[in-house]
Parts: C-alpha cells; structure tokens; sequence
C-alpha cells in the first residue's frame, strides 16, 4: 500500500470513530428518555427479609406506582454482599441490572477481605442514596442500666460485652469507637445476623447491642429491650424520649447505615441522572416518607438524597471515617 493511499485509510477510519462517538454522544441522552423498554433486575446482595431487602423492595415498590418501572428483585447473599456485587459489577453497562448496596459492601468490605473479585471504587457507579438508617444503643429490659451514665459505671466496676450482627458490621465498629471514647473493656460477641443477637440480648447473654432503629423498635415498643442512645445527629421522631449519643456526653458518635442504588461502573451520565432523579422522586412521595420516617431511617440531605456525585462523596467520607476505626479493632473475615 503507498503512503498516500495508508494516510487517506488513516483518516477515513478517523471519520467513523468520529461519527460513532457523535453518534453514542447523541443516543445516549434519548436512551435515558426511553428507559427501561424491559424489567430492571435489582439484586439483593443479601438474604431475603432483612433491612438491605426490605429497603430494596420499598424502593423498587416506590419507583412500580411512581413511574410505572417494574423490578425482579434477585437476592444473591453470600461473602458480605461480594457475590451480589460481583455479579452486578460484571453486568452490562445498560442500566438493567442494579443492586442495594449498604454500608457493610459499599464502604467496610474492602478493609476486612484480603481478596475481593472486583475493585469498589473503580467497578462500582453510585446511582442514588437511598436513605441512612441510625443506629440505637439497647439493653434488655431486664437489666437496672437506665441510662449511659449508669452504663458506663457497671463497665468500670466489671467487663461488658457488646453484640453485633457480624464481624466488621457497623454494630460492630460503632462498639468499638464507643468503648473507647467511654474507656471500658469490653468483649465483642459477634453473631450471624441481628436477629441472634437480639435473642441473646434480651435473654441476658450479652450486654448491649447496637442495633439499627427498624430492628430494635418493635423491641423496644413491646417492653423486651431499653433504648439509652441513638447515634443520629438529632433525636429520632419515633423515639423522641431517647437522647442522642452527644446528648449523653459522647461526641462525634454519630453512625448510619447508607443504603444506596448503585451499578456497573460504565452506565452512560444521562441514564444514571435519569434513574437518580425518579429515585428521589419516587422516594419523595407522602406515603413512603410516612413509611420511612415510622422506621426511624432518615433521608439526606434535606428531603432528597442528592445526585449520584453527592452520594459518592457520602461513600468517600463514609470509608475515611471507618478506616482507621475497622484497623484499629483488627476486624477480619479471611
């Protein structure tokens, strides 16, 4: 081939690049405006009936009688989430397969397995903060502790244990922070799930538990367990009577776990803008607030839960706060 005959192949070759990325530049927002033409798979990166499904079907039920999408939830449980999140990670790019992420997934597992099969930061699009569930610190009903002080002075006369639902579970990091602000020593007892561990909380098994609100409240509606603490910034509607950590003289104890919608990294802008935006929307609506705020589960920041940048920079902070907290304790799974 002669030199002239390559250069004009070089540039005709330079003109379809051209026009197919003109072209996917253009299709990509009118693909956004058609979306979905079919079901979205939602996966579950955890076992149904507890609080990363229950936030996934409240979701996907919100956007179902919002806009009209319609989801198959896919609950895909196993190693912390990472096998659900893999298998989302390694979907196509097209906005058809998203998964509920929380903060163990999203933010922990990364400082707990040695090995993961996908890079979170680099495989994982943010899509839309979902809402942040605050933990409350419980004791069985049973025993005398009224309050954090009268805690705080049984831990000084002898050894207390904390409960939670897993090693390296934000109930696991948030005992861990607490009891070296309030300088007890204490024993983790780490247990398969909340729900053990409240059994053995209010059978007299172990002392306290960190428990996210929507797990403890029936608990502690019903008699079975006392709430001293939430770790939200300000007091929770639907235990108003609690104060919060910093209320009772421990300062920046303020924990939650973050659900979020996330996908495969590569899901083009307008689409992931588009999916944000119902999102909040659906989220937004009086009857799921009313169902939201009853759960004790706040929505931030504001009403909305911000656009997918805004919750990606929650996740950045979320894993800078927990880093050093998860070396420290020397939690791992492997």
């Amino acid at each position: 081939m002669s030199l002239m005959k390559f250069e004009c192949t070089l540039r005709r070759c330079a003109l379809v690049l051209t026009a197919l990325s003109a072209g996917a530049m253009l299709a990509a927002p009118a693909f956004a405006d058609t979306f979905p033409a079919k079901p979205i798979r939602l996966v579950v990166p955890a076992p149904p009936g507890g609080g990363t499904d229950g936030m996934a079907r409240l979701l996907a039920n919100a956007l179902t009688e919002s806009v009209g999408w319609t989801f198959v939830p896919d609950n895909l449980p196993g190693a912390g989430g990472n096998i659900g999140f893999d298998t989302t990670f390694k979907a196509s790019k097209d906005g058809y397969t998203l998964a509920m992420g929380e903060s163990s997934n999203m933010v922990v597992n990364q400082y707990l397995y040695s090995r993961i099969p996908f890079n979170i930061e680099k495989d994982m699009q943010p899509v839309a903060l979902v809402a942040r569930v605050p933990l409350v610190l419980i004791v069985s009903a049973n025993r005398p502790h009224t309050s954090m002080a009268a805690l705080v002075a049984a831990g000084k006369k002898g050894s207390l244990s904390f409960a939670s639902s897993g090693n390296g579970t934000l109930a696991h990091l948030v005992g861990e922070l607490w009891k070296r602000k309030a300088g007890l020593d204490m024993q983790h007892i780490p247990y398969r799930g909340a729900a053990p561990a409240m059994t053995d909380l209010i059978g007299g098994q172990v002392d306290m538990f960190f428990a996210s609100i929507p797990v403890a409240l029936p608990m502690i509606q019903g008699g079975k367990v006392r709430a001293l603490a939430v770790t939200a910034g300000e007091r929770v509607p639907v235990l108003k009577d609690v104060p919060t950590m910093s209320e009772a003289g421990f300062k920046d104890m303020e924990a939650s776990v973050v659900f979020g919608l996330v996908g495969p990294a590569g899901i083009p802008g307008p689409l992931v803008s588009r999916i944000n935006a119902e999102a909040n929307k659906a989220l937004q609506r009086p009857a799921v607030v009313q169902q939201l705020n009853a759960m004790g589960v706040e929505r931030t920041p504001g009403s909305s839960g911000g656009d997918a940048e805004s919750f990606a920079r929650v996740l950045r902070e979320e894993r800078a706060k927990w880093a050093p907290v998860i070396k420290a304790s020397g939690a791992t799974v492997d």
